[in-house]
Protein backbone atom coordinates (compact mmCIF):
# COMPACT_ATOMS: atom_id res chain seq x y z
CA UNK A 1 0.00 0.00 0.00
CA UNK A 2 2.66 2.61 0.71
CA UNK A 3 4.51 1.87 -2.58
CA UNK A 4 1.10 2.48 -4.28
CA UNK A 5 0.54 5.83 -2.47
CA UNK A 6 3.87 6.95 -4.60
CA UNK A 7 2.13 6.61 -8.06
CA UNK A 8 2.86 10.04 -9.15
CA UNK A 9 5.50 11.34 -11.53
CA UNK A 10 9.30 9.86 -10.84
CA UNK A 11 10.94 13.26 -10.79
CA UNK A 12 8.44 14.98 -8.53
CA UNK A 13 7.46 18.19 -8.39
CA UNK A 14 10.11 19.47 -5.87
CA UNK A 15 12.36 18.41 -2.66
CA UNK A 16 11.79 18.31 0.79
CA UNK A 17 13.22 21.70 2.10
CA UNK A 18 16.69 21.88 3.81
CA UNK A 19 17.12 25.18 5.32
CA UNK A 20 13.51 24.88 6.99
CA UNK A 21 12.90 22.81 9.90
CA UNK A 22 10.78 19.35 8.71
CA UNK A 23 8.71 18.15 11.48
CA UNK A 24 6.45 15.19 10.91
CA UNK A 25 3.61 17.52 11.20
CA UNK A 26 4.63 20.66 8.84
CA UNK A 27 7.35 20.27 6.04
CA UNK A 28 8.07 23.18 3.63
CA UNK A 29 9.22 21.84 -0.28
CA UNK A 30 11.20 23.64 -3.06
CA UNK A 31 9.38 23.12 -6.01
CA UNK A 32 11.39 22.52 -9.05
CA UNK A 33 12.51 24.54 -11.73
CA UNK A 34 9.76 24.30 -14.50
CA UNK A 35 7.11 23.22 -11.54
CA UNK A 36 4.45 24.80 -9.31
CA UNK A 37 2.46 24.31 -6.53
CA UNK A 38 -0.70 26.32 -5.15
CA UNK A 39 -2.42 26.37 -2.57
CA UNK A 40 -4.60 23.06 -1.63
CA UNK A 41 -2.26 20.55 -3.70
CA UNK A 42 -1.82 17.35 -2.31
CA UNK A 43 1.65 16.04 -2.29
CA UNK A 44 3.18 13.25 -0.96
CA UNK A 45 7.13 12.36 -0.15
CA UNK A 46 8.52 9.17 1.74
CA UNK A 47 11.21 8.63 4.67
CA UNK A 48 13.56 5.27 4.14
CA UNK A 49 13.84 3.95 7.54
CA UNK A 50 16.68 1.71 8.20
CA UNK A 51 14.80 -0.90 10.31
CA UNK A 52 11.68 -0.99 9.47
CA UNK A 53 9.21 -0.16 5.60
CA UNK A 54 9.54 2.94 4.50
CA UNK A 55 6.87 5.65 5.49
CA UNK A 56 4.26 8.20 3.53
CA UNK A 57 3.93 11.36 4.46
CA UNK A 58 1.09 12.82 2.67
CA UNK A 59 0.05 16.45 3.24
CA UNK A 60 -2.09 19.75 1.72
CA UNK A 61 -0.04 23.16 0.93
CA UNK A 62 -1.05 25.70 2.92
CA UNK A 63 1.30 28.16 2.10
CA UNK A 64 3.51 29.02 -1.21
CA UNK A 65 6.32 32.13 -1.29
CA UNK A 66 8.85 32.76 -3.62
CA UNK A 67 11.96 34.71 -3.44
CA UNK A 68 15.55 35.99 -4.95
CA UNK A 69 18.22 34.05 -3.56
CA UNK A 70 21.81 36.02 -3.27
CA UNK A 71 19.80 39.35 -2.74
CA UNK A 72 20.73 41.39 0.32
CA UNK A 73 18.45 44.16 0.13
CA UNK A 74 15.37 45.08 -1.45
CA UNK A 75 16.71 47.53 -4.05
CA UNK A 76 18.99 44.44 -5.46
CA UNK A 77 15.50 43.24 -7.07
CA UNK A 78 16.08 45.54 -10.02
CA UNK A 79 20.08 44.59 -10.68
CA UNK A 80 18.88 41.05 -10.40
CA UNK A 81 16.27 42.15 -13.06
CA UNK A 82 19.09 44.13 -15.46
CA UNK A 83 21.24 41.03 -15.00
CA UNK A 84 23.61 43.05 -13.70
CA UNK A 85 23.34 41.01 -10.08
CA UNK A 86 23.17 37.05 -9.95
CA UNK A 87 20.28 35.54 -8.38
CA UNK A 88 17.91 32.70 -8.68
CA UNK A 89 14.41 32.55 -8.42
CA UNK A 90 13.44 30.05 -5.75
CA UNK A 91 9.84 28.62 -4.98
CA UNK A 92 8.91 27.08 -1.69
CA UNK A 93 5.98 25.75 -0.47
CA UNK A 94 4.51 24.75 3.19
CA UNK A 95 3.24 21.61 3.45
CA UNK A 96 0.23 20.24 6.31
CA UNK A 97 0.40 16.81 7.07
CA UNK A 98 -2.94 15.00 6.63
CA UNK A 99 -1.65 11.39 6.87
CA UNK A 100 1.45 9.34 7.65
CA UNK A 101 1.32 5.65 6.37
CA UNK A 102 1.98 3.59 8.66
CA UNK A 103 1.74 5.83 11.56
CA UNK A 104 5.60 6.15 12.63
CA UNK A 105 5.69 9.98 13.15
CA UNK A 106 9.14 11.10 11.50
CA UNK A 107 10.03 14.18 9.81
CA UNK A 108 10.68 13.77 5.68
CA UNK A 109 14.12 13.82 5.11
CA UNK A 110 15.48 17.10 3.60
CA UNK A 111 16.58 16.25 -0.36
CA UNK A 112 13.59 13.55 -0.38
CA UNK A 113 11.79 13.73 -3.69
CA UNK A 114 7.74 15.31 -2.95
CA UNK A 115 5.04 14.04 -5.70
CA UNK A 116 2.50 15.92 -6.83
CA UNK A 117 -0.26 13.17 -5.45
CA UNK A 118 -2.96 11.77 -7.97
CA UNK A 119 -5.62 9.60 -8.25
CA UNK A 120 -5.55 6.52 -5.59
CA UNK A 121 -2.73 8.61 -4.24
CA UNK A 122 -4.94 11.56 -3.68
CA UNK A 123 -8.08 10.07 -2.09
CA UNK A 124 -5.47 8.37 0.38
CA UNK A 125 -3.26 11.59 1.50
CA UNK A 126 -7.08 12.76 2.02
CA UNK A 127 -8.73 10.07 3.62
CA UNK A 128 -11.31 9.55 0.92
CA UNK A 129 -10.83 6.05 0.94
CA UNK A 130 -11.23 5.37 4.55
CA UNK A 131 -14.93 7.18 4.01
CA UNK A 132 -17.09 4.08 3.65
CA UNK A 133 -20.05 6.45 2.23
CA UNK A 134 -18.75 9.84 0.57
CA UNK A 135 -20.99 12.77 -0.34
CA UNK A 136 -19.57 14.47 -2.91
CA UNK A 137 -19.35 18.67 -2.10
CA UNK A 138 -17.47 19.99 -5.20
CA UNK A 139 -14.66 20.16 -6.72
CA UNK A 140 -11.14 21.02 -5.49
CA UNK A 141 -8.56 23.73 -6.81
CA UNK A 142 -7.09 20.44 -8.91
CA UNK A 143 -10.50 19.78 -10.71
CA UNK A 144 -11.26 16.84 -8.58
CA UNK A 145 -14.33 16.03 -6.81
CA UNK A 146 -13.89 16.03 -2.67
CA UNK A 147 -16.12 14.36 -0.35
CA UNK A 148 -17.50 14.75 2.87
CA UNK A 149 -17.80 11.51 5.27
CA UNK A 150 -21.35 10.81 5.40
CA UNK A 151 -20.45 9.34 8.95
CA UNK A 152 -20.46 12.61 10.30
CA UNK A 153 -23.24 13.99 9.01
CA UNK A 154 -26.16 10.97 9.61
CA UNK A 155 -25.57 10.40 13.27
CA UNK A 156 -23.47 7.59 12.86
CA UNK A 157 -20.53 9.10 14.55
CA UNK A 158 -21.74 12.89 14.44
CA UNK A 159 -24.00 15.02 12.96
CA UNK A 160 -24.70 18.96 12.05
CA UNK A 161 -23.09 21.68 9.84
CA UNK A 162 -22.20 25.03 10.63
CA UNK A 163 -21.76 27.53 7.55
CA UNK A 164 -20.23 31.01 8.06
CA UNK A 165 -19.86 33.84 5.82
CA UNK A 166 -20.82 37.08 4.79
CA UNK A 167 -24.68 37.21 3.67
CA UNK A 168 -25.24 37.84 -0.36
CA UNK A 169 -21.42 36.69 -0.80
CA UNK A 170 -20.77 33.74 0.85
CA UNK A 171 -23.89 31.81 -1.00
CA UNK A 172 -24.39 29.86 2.12
CA UNK A 173 -27.77 28.87 1.67
CA UNK A 174 -26.73 27.91 -1.85
CA UNK A 175 -24.13 25.50 -0.50
CA UNK A 176 -26.57 24.21 2.05
CA UNK A 177 -29.33 23.16 -0.44
CA UNK A 178 -26.45 22.02 -2.79
CA UNK A 179 -25.43 19.65 0.49
CA UNK A 180 -28.92 18.48 0.48
CA UNK A 181 -29.47 17.64 -3.14
CA UNK A 182 -26.02 15.54 -3.25
CA UNK A 183 -27.24 13.44 0.15
CA UNK A 184 -30.80 13.08 -1.66
CA UNK A 185 -29.15 11.96 -5.06
CA UNK A 186 -25.82 10.49 -4.51
CA UNK A 187 -27.10 7.08 -3.25
CA UNK A 188 -25.04 7.33 0.03
CA UNK A 189 -27.83 7.15 2.04
CA UNK A 190 -29.47 3.97 0.23
CA UNK A 191 -32.92 2.80 1.00
CA UNK A 192 -33.04 5.43 3.40
CA UNK A 193 -32.86 8.45 1.08
CA UNK A 194 -36.55 7.83 -0.42
CA UNK A 195 -37.95 8.54 3.45
CA UNK A 196 -35.61 11.01 4.28
CA UNK A 197 -37.22 14.71 4.50
CA UNK A 198 -35.24 18.19 4.46
CA UNK A 199 -37.33 21.24 6.34
CA UNK A 200 -35.80 24.79 5.39
CA UNK A 201 -37.00 27.91 6.15
CA UNK A 202 -37.12 30.59 3.65
CA UNK A 203 -36.03 33.79 4.87
CA UNK A 204 -34.87 36.43 2.12
CA UNK A 205 -36.64 37.07 -0.66
CA UNK A 206 -38.63 34.16 -3.07
CA UNK A 207 -35.11 32.49 -4.04
CA UNK A 208 -36.16 28.88 -2.40
CA UNK A 209 -39.65 28.77 -3.68
CA UNK A 210 -38.29 26.84 -6.97
CA UNK A 211 -36.24 24.35 -5.92
CA UNK A 212 -38.58 21.72 -8.30
CA UNK A 213 -37.92 24.05 -11.30
CA UNK A 214 -35.22 23.55 -13.39
CA UNK A 215 -32.81 25.70 -14.11
CA UNK A 216 -33.31 27.36 -17.47
CA UNK A 217 -29.04 28.74 -17.06
CA UNK A 218 -28.08 25.36 -16.58
CA UNK A 219 -24.97 24.72 -19.49
CA UNK A 220 -23.40 21.63 -20.85
CA UNK A 221 -20.13 22.43 -18.83
CA UNK A 222 -22.57 22.72 -15.47
CA UNK A 223 -23.75 19.08 -16.28
CA UNK A 224 -20.77 18.09 -17.03
CA UNK A 225 -19.68 19.05 -14.04
CA UNK A 226 -22.35 17.19 -11.64
CA UNK A 227 -22.12 14.20 -14.18
CA UNK A 228 -18.54 14.27 -12.64
CA UNK A 229 -19.37 14.77 -8.83
CA UNK A 230 -22.00 11.77 -9.97
CA UNK A 231 -25.08 13.15 -10.14
CA UNK A 232 -27.63 13.97 -12.61
CA UNK A 233 -28.62 18.19 -13.27
CA UNK A 234 -32.14 18.25 -12.30
CA UNK A 235 -34.26 20.16 -9.56
CA UNK A 236 -35.15 18.79 -6.20
CA UNK A 237 -38.23 16.09 -7.70
CA UNK A 238 -40.53 16.69 -4.22
CA UNK A 239 -41.03 19.37 -2.75
CA UNK A 240 -44.16 21.40 -1.25
CA UNK A 241 -43.78 24.96 0.05
CA UNK A 242 -45.81 26.48 3.13
CA UNK A 243 -46.17 30.45 3.68
CA UNK A 244 -48.51 32.58 5.86
CA UNK A 245 -52.15 33.82 5.37
CA UNK A 246 -51.95 37.47 3.26
CA UNK A 247 -52.46 40.15 5.44
CA UNK A 248 -56.66 40.76 5.87
CA UNK A 249 -57.68 37.84 3.78
CA UNK A 250 -60.46 35.87 5.12
CA UNK A 251 -59.63 32.90 2.82
CA UNK A 252 -56.19 32.26 3.98
CA UNK A 253 -54.35 32.89 0.64
CA UNK A 254 -50.78 32.29 0.67
CA UNK A 255 -49.08 35.28 0.79
CA UNK A 256 -46.25 35.12 -1.94
CA UNK A 257 -45.98 36.79 -5.42
CA UNK A 258 -43.87 34.98 -7.82
CA UNK A 259 -45.14 31.04 -7.12
CA UNK A 260 -48.69 30.82 -8.13
CA UNK A 261 -49.21 27.01 -7.93
CA UNK A 262 -47.96 24.26 -5.34
CA UNK A 263 -48.08 26.46 -2.47
CA UNK A 264 -50.04 25.97 0.78
CA UNK A 265 -50.39 28.36 3.45
CA UNK A 266 -49.88 27.50 7.33
CA UNK A 267 -51.39 29.31 10.06
CA UNK A 268 -52.31 27.73 14.00
CA UNK A 269 -56.09 27.76 15.00
CA UNK A 270 -56.45 29.64 18.59
CA UNK A 271 -57.59 26.54 19.95
CA UNK A 272 -54.58 24.72 18.67
CA UNK A 273 -52.38 28.14 20.37
CA UNK A 274 -54.06 27.63 23.67
CA UNK A 275 -53.84 23.74 23.88
CA UNK A 276 -50.51 23.66 22.90
CA UNK A 277 -49.13 26.20 25.09
CA UNK A 278 -48.01 28.36 22.65
CA UNK A 279 -47.76 31.58 24.08
CA UNK A 280 -43.90 31.27 25.55
CA UNK A 281 -42.76 31.28 21.58
CA UNK A 282 -44.44 34.82 21.54
CA UNK A 283 -42.43 35.66 23.68
CA UNK A 284 -38.95 34.96 21.62
CA UNK A 285 -36.65 36.84 21.91
CA UNK A 286 -33.42 36.62 23.98
CA UNK A 287 -34.23 39.61 25.61
CA UNK A 288 -37.25 38.71 27.16
CA UNK A 289 -36.11 35.85 29.14
CA UNK A 290 -34.52 38.68 31.05
CA UNK A 291 -37.56 40.03 32.00
CA UNK A 292 -39.71 39.21 35.08
CA UNK A 293 -42.90 38.98 33.08
CA UNK A 294 -41.74 35.74 31.83
CA UNK A 295 -43.78 34.02 34.95
CA UNK A 296 -46.51 36.04 33.41
CA UNK A 297 -46.07 33.77 30.08
CA UNK A 298 -46.10 30.50 31.29
CA UNK A 299 -48.80 31.28 34.07
CA UNK A 300 -51.07 32.58 31.43
CA UNK A 301 -50.09 29.71 29.14
CA UNK A 302 -51.23 27.19 31.82
CA UNK A 303 -54.51 29.07 32.25
CA UNK A 304 -55.53 29.19 28.65
CA UNK A 305 -54.74 25.80 28.20
CA UNK A 306 -56.81 24.43 31.04
CA UNK A 307 -59.81 26.82 29.84
CA UNK A 308 -59.65 27.34 26.85
CA UNK A 309 -62.74 25.04 24.50
CA UNK A 310 -63.07 24.79 21.18
CA UNK A 311 -65.74 27.22 19.52
CA UNK A 312 -66.76 27.03 15.96
CA UNK A 313 -62.81 27.97 15.09
CA UNK A 314 -62.50 30.04 17.80
CA UNK A 315 -62.25 29.97 21.69
CA UNK A 316 -64.70 29.93 24.39
CA UNK A 317 -63.16 30.66 27.88
CA UNK A 318 -65.19 31.16 30.68
CA UNK A 319 -68.18 31.67 28.70
CA UNK A 320 -66.87 33.88 26.65
CA UNK A 321 -65.83 33.71 22.80
CA UNK A 322 -63.18 34.63 21.34
CA UNK A 323 -63.19 34.45 17.15
CA UNK A 324 -59.64 35.92 16.86
CA UNK A 325 -56.08 36.41 18.08
CA UNK A 326 -56.83 40.26 18.63
CA UNK A 327 -59.99 39.04 20.97
CA UNK A 328 -57.97 36.61 22.49
CA UNK A 329 -55.09 39.23 23.59
CA UNK A 330 -57.67 42.14 24.57
CA UNK A 331 -59.30 39.32 26.74
CA UNK A 332 -56.32 38.18 28.55
CA UNK A 333 -55.25 41.79 29.44
CA UNK A 334 -58.86 42.37 30.67
CA UNK A 335 -58.50 39.18 32.85
CA UNK A 336 -55.23 40.51 34.04
CA UNK A 337 -56.10 43.93 34.71
CA UNK A 338 -59.22 42.93 36.78
CA UNK A 339 -58.27 42.62 40.65
CA UNK A 340 -60.39 40.03 40.98
CA UNK A 341 -59.68 37.60 38.22
CA UNK A 342 -56.10 38.64 37.88
CA UNK A 343 -54.54 36.01 40.90
CA UNK A 344 -55.85 33.48 38.83
CA UNK A 345 -54.47 34.04 35.31
CA UNK A 346 -50.86 35.37 36.67
CA UNK A 347 -50.39 33.92 39.98
CA UNK A 348 -50.76 36.20 43.02
CA UNK A 349 -46.96 36.82 43.74
CA UNK A 350 -46.67 38.62 40.66
CA UNK A 351 -46.39 42.47 41.20
CA UNK A 352 -48.57 44.92 39.10
CA UNK A 353 -45.83 46.23 37.14
CA UNK A 354 -44.92 43.09 36.14
CA UNK A 355 -48.23 42.50 34.64
CA UNK A 356 -47.98 45.30 33.02
CA UNK A 357 -45.09 44.68 31.20
CA UNK A 358 -46.01 41.37 30.42
CA UNK A 359 -49.69 43.28 28.70
CA UNK A 360 -47.61 45.71 26.96
CA UNK A 361 -45.58 43.31 24.94
CA UNK A 362 -48.63 41.07 24.24
CA UNK A 363 -50.56 43.85 22.68
CA UNK A 364 -47.66 44.75 20.96
CA UNK A 365 -48.29 40.97 19.03
CA UNK A 366 -51.32 41.41 17.70
CA UNK A 367 -49.95 42.87 14.34
CA UNK A 368 -47.72 40.35 13.94
CA UNK A 369 -49.14 37.36 14.69
CA UNK A 370 -52.60 38.09 14.25
CA UNK A 371 -52.35 36.43 10.69
CA UNK A 372 -51.08 33.30 11.76
CA UNK A 373 -53.27 32.35 14.71
CA UNK A 374 -56.41 32.61 13.27
CA UNK A 375 -60.34 31.63 14.49
CA UNK A 376 -62.14 32.65 11.22
CA UNK A 377 -60.54 29.38 9.29
CA UNK A 378 -62.18 25.88 8.91
CA UNK A 379 -60.27 24.19 11.28
CA UNK A 380 -60.31 20.74 9.33
CA UNK A 381 -58.42 22.43 7.01
CA UNK A 382 -55.12 21.19 6.52
CA UNK A 383 -52.80 23.92 7.95
CA UNK A 384 -50.09 23.25 9.35
CA UNK A 385 -46.67 22.00 9.28
CA UNK A 386 -45.61 18.50 9.71
CA UNK A 387 -42.56 16.85 7.49
CA UNK A 388 -43.41 13.25 8.23
CA UNK A 389 -46.83 13.93 5.98
CA UNK A 390 -45.20 16.54 3.56
CA UNK A 391 -42.91 15.77 0.54
CA UNK A 392 -38.80 15.31 0.46
CA UNK A 393 -38.15 19.11 1.54
CA UNK A 394 -40.85 21.27 2.65
CA UNK A 395 -39.87 25.06 2.51
CA UNK A 396 -41.49 27.36 4.53
CA UNK A 397 -41.17 31.00 3.63
CA UNK A 398 -41.23 34.00 6.21
CA UNK A 399 -40.17 36.87 4.17
CA UNK A 400 -42.70 38.43 4.27
CA UNK A 401 -42.72 38.48 8.05
CA UNK A 402 -41.80 40.72 11.00
CA UNK A 403 -39.35 39.60 12.91
CA UNK A 404 -41.61 38.62 15.85
CA UNK A 405 -43.73 36.61 13.53
CA UNK A 406 -40.48 34.78 12.12
CA UNK A 407 -39.59 33.58 15.70
CA UNK A 408 -42.69 32.30 16.50
CA UNK A 409 -43.11 30.58 13.39
CA UNK A 410 -39.32 28.94 13.81
CA UNK A 411 -39.71 27.81 17.51
CA UNK A 412 -43.31 26.54 16.98
CA UNK A 413 -42.51 24.46 13.91
CA UNK A 414 -39.15 22.96 15.31
CA UNK A 415 -40.49 22.39 18.86
CA UNK A 416 -43.66 20.52 16.74
CA UNK A 417 -41.23 18.20 15.02
CA UNK A 418 -38.94 17.40 17.28
CA UNK A 419 -41.28 16.13 19.91
CA UNK A 420 -42.78 14.39 17.03
CA UNK A 421 -39.46 12.80 16.25
CA UNK A 422 -38.83 11.79 20.49
CA UNK A 423 -42.66 10.26 20.22
CA UNK A 424 -40.99 8.19 16.99
CA UNK A 425 -38.15 6.97 19.20
CA UNK A 426 -35.95 6.21 15.99
CA UNK A 427 -33.31 8.11 14.21
CA UNK A 428 -35.02 7.25 10.74
CA UNK A 429 -36.56 8.59 8.52
CA UNK A 430 -33.66 11.32 9.10
CA UNK A 431 -34.79 15.33 9.03
CA UNK A 432 -32.20 17.94 7.93
CA UNK A 433 -33.43 21.30 9.31
CA UNK A 434 -31.54 24.10 7.31
CA UNK A 435 -31.74 27.30 9.08
CA UNK A 436 -30.32 30.82 8.29
CA UNK A 437 -29.82 33.75 10.63
CA UNK A 438 -28.61 31.30 13.26
CA UNK A 439 -27.16 33.87 15.43
CA UNK A 440 -30.78 35.64 15.58
CA UNK A 441 -32.65 32.73 16.81
CA UNK A 442 -29.03 31.09 19.06
CA UNK A 443 -27.28 34.12 20.10
CA UNK A 444 -24.31 33.83 22.34
CA UNK A 445 -25.90 35.62 25.66
CA UNK A 446 -29.73 35.27 27.07
CA UNK A 447 -32.04 32.67 26.53
CA UNK A 448 -35.29 32.02 24.65
CA UNK A 449 -37.97 29.03 23.76
CA UNK A 450 -36.25 28.57 20.15
CA UNK A 451 -32.57 28.78 21.58
CA UNK A 452 -33.76 25.85 24.03
CA UNK A 453 -35.57 24.35 21.02
CA UNK A 454 -31.97 24.34 18.78
CA UNK A 455 -30.11 23.43 21.79
CA UNK A 456 -31.36 20.30 22.46
CA UNK A 457 -31.63 19.58 18.16
CA UNK A 458 -27.44 20.14 18.66
CA UNK A 459 -27.00 18.00 21.67
CA UNK A 460 -29.87 15.44 21.11
CA UNK A 461 -30.54 15.40 17.63
CA UNK A 462 -28.29 13.37 16.51
CA UNK A 463 -29.92 10.50 18.43
CA UNK A 464 -33.54 11.35 17.44
CA UNK A 465 -31.64 11.60 13.24
CA UNK A 466 -32.55 15.34 13.30
CA UNK A 467 -30.03 17.25 11.75
CA UNK A 468 -29.03 21.05 11.72
CA UNK A 469 -27.86 22.86 9.16
CA UNK A 470 -27.24 26.00 10.11
CA UNK A 471 -25.86 29.06 8.35
CA UNK A 472 -24.86 32.60 9.89
CA UNK A 473 -23.06 36.13 8.95
CA UNK A 474 -20.95 35.87 12.25
CA UNK A 475 -19.93 32.30 14.41
CA UNK A 476 -18.66 34.65 17.18
CA UNK A 477 -22.22 35.61 18.10
CA UNK A 478 -23.82 31.74 18.25
CA UNK A 479 -24.34 30.09 21.18
CA UNK A 480 -21.13 28.01 21.91
CA UNK A 481 -22.89 24.35 22.14
CA UNK A 482 -24.37 24.35 18.95
CA UNK A 483 -21.05 25.87 16.74
CA UNK A 484 -19.28 22.59 18.97
CA UNK A 485 -21.93 19.90 18.20
CA UNK A 486 -21.12 20.84 14.88
CA UNK A 487 -19.41 18.11 12.79
CA UNK A 488 -19.01 19.75 9.65
CA UNK A 489 -17.82 23.53 9.59
CA UNK A 490 -18.02 25.09 6.53
CA UNK A 491 -16.71 28.96 5.60
CA UNK A 492 -16.98 31.13 2.93
CA UNK A 493 -16.02 34.36 2.45
CA UNK A 494 -15.66 36.65 5.33
CA UNK A 495 -15.89 39.65 7.24
CA UNK A 496 -12.11 40.50 8.27
CA UNK A 497 -13.35 40.97 12.14
CA UNK A 498 -14.80 37.91 12.57
CA UNK A 499 -12.05 36.11 10.55
CA UNK A 500 -10.05 37.03 13.43
CA UNK A 501 -12.34 35.32 16.12
CA UNK A 502 -11.24 32.10 17.45
CA UNK A 503 -14.43 29.86 16.00
CA UNK A 504 -12.18 29.89 13.01
CA UNK A 505 -9.06 28.92 15.06
CA UNK A 506 -9.67 25.43 12.46
CA UNK A 507 -8.33 27.40 9.41
CA UNK A 508 -4.61 27.51 9.00
CA UNK A 509 -3.52 31.62 8.95
CA UNK A 510 -3.23 31.09 4.95
CA UNK A 511 -6.84 29.49 4.70
CA UNK A 512 -8.09 32.32 6.91
CA UNK A 513 -6.54 35.29 4.52
CA UNK A 514 -8.08 33.71 1.80
CA UNK A 515 -11.46 33.58 3.27
CA UNK A 516 -11.25 37.39 3.04
CA UNK A 517 -10.43 37.26 -0.56
CA UNK A 518 -13.00 33.94 -1.33
CA UNK A 519 -15.59 34.40 -4.05
CA UNK A 520 -18.69 32.89 -4.77
CA UNK A 521 -18.92 29.41 -4.43
CA UNK A 522 -15.61 28.83 -2.68
CA UNK A 523 -16.09 27.26 0.44
CA UNK A 524 -13.68 25.85 3.11
CA UNK A 525 -15.16 22.88 4.40
CA UNK A 526 -13.51 21.29 7.77
CA UNK A 527 -14.61 17.60 8.71
CA UNK A 528 -13.22 15.35 11.90
CA UNK A 529 -10.90 13.32 9.70
CA UNK A 530 -9.06 15.47 7.47
CA UNK A 531 -6.87 17.85 9.64
CA UNK A 532 -6.79 20.18 7.05
CA UNK A 533 -10.18 22.51 5.75
CA UNK A 534 -11.04 21.58 1.96
CA UNK A 535 -11.26 24.34 -0.04
CA UNK A 536 -13.38 23.30 -2.65
CA UNK A 537 -16.20 24.93 -6.07
CA UNK A 538 -19.80 23.63 -5.78
CA UNK A 539 -21.23 23.66 -8.97
CA UNK A 540 -24.05 26.09 -10.25
CA UNK A 541 -27.60 25.24 -8.97
CA UNK A 542 -29.23 23.12 -11.66
CA UNK A 543 -33.01 24.50 -9.21
CA UNK A 544 -33.82 27.46 -9.95
CA UNK A 545 -33.11 30.32 -7.38
CA UNK A 546 -35.18 32.81 -8.60
CA UNK A 547 -38.37 33.45 -10.70
CA UNK A 548 -36.17 34.31 -13.97
CA UNK A 549 -34.56 30.95 -13.82
CA UNK A 550 -37.28 28.93 -13.55
CA UNK A 551 -38.26 26.34 -16.12
CA UNK A 552 -41.43 24.78 -16.05
CA UNK A 553 -43.40 23.79 -13.30
CA UNK A 554 -43.25 19.77 -12.48
CA UNK A 555 -46.75 18.22 -12.59
CA UNK A 556 -46.70 17.81 -8.43
CA UNK A 557 -46.71 21.14 -7.74
CA UNK A 558 -50.66 21.29 -9.20
CA UNK A 559 -51.50 19.19 -6.28
CA UNK A 560 -51.00 21.24 -3.50
CA UNK A 561 -52.74 20.39 -0.09
CA UNK A 562 -54.58 24.19 -0.46
CA UNK A 563 -55.84 23.74 -3.97
CA UNK A 564 -57.12 20.46 -2.89
CA UNK A 565 -59.62 22.14 -0.79
CA UNK A 566 -59.64 25.54 -2.77
CA UNK A 567 -58.19 25.94 -6.03
CA UNK A 568 -58.71 29.33 -6.16
CA UNK A 569 -56.92 29.79 -2.90
CA UNK A 570 -53.01 29.88 -4.77
CA UNK A 571 -53.49 32.47 -7.41
CA UNK A 572 -53.02 35.71 -6.35
CA UNK A 573 -55.67 38.50 -5.83
CA UNK A 574 -54.13 40.57 -8.37
CA UNK A 575 -53.51 38.27 -11.27
CA UNK A 576 -55.13 38.40 -14.24
CA UNK A 577 -57.51 35.70 -15.60
CA UNK A 578 -54.67 34.78 -18.45
CA UNK A 579 -52.18 34.14 -15.32
CA UNK A 580 -54.63 30.91 -13.91
CA UNK A 581 -52.10 28.41 -14.57
CA UNK A 582 -55.03 26.24 -14.97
Amino acid sequence: MTDDLLDGPGDGVGRVLGTADATPLTFWTAVAPGSYLQLDDVVVTRRELPDREPVTIAGVVTQVRARHEGAQFDSDVFAIADGTLPAQVQEAAEVTTTRVDPEFYVPPTPGAVVHRAEGDARARALHFDRMERRIPMGMGRDGVPVYLNADFLDGTRGAHVSISGISGVATKTSFATFLLYSVFRSGVLGGDAVNAKALIFNVKGEDLLFLDHPNTRLDDATRAGYAKLGLDAGAFPDVRVHAPPRVGDSSGTPDVSSRLTGVDSFYWTLSEFCADRLLPYVFADADDERQQYTMVVHSVAAHLARHAQPADGGVSIDGVRLGSYADLVDHVVEQLNDDETRGDWAGSAVGLGTVNAFARRLIGSKKDLGRLIRGDLATRRPHSINTAESAQVTVVDLHNLPDRAQRFVVGVTLKSEFERKEKAGTAKPLLFVVLDELNKYAPREGSSPIKEVLLDIAERGRSLGVILVGAQQTASEVERRIVTNSAIRVVGRLDPAEASRPEYGFLPPAQRQRALLAKPGTMFVNQPDIPVPLCLEFPFPAWATRVSEAGRAPSETLRSITQAADPFAVVGSSAADDDIPF
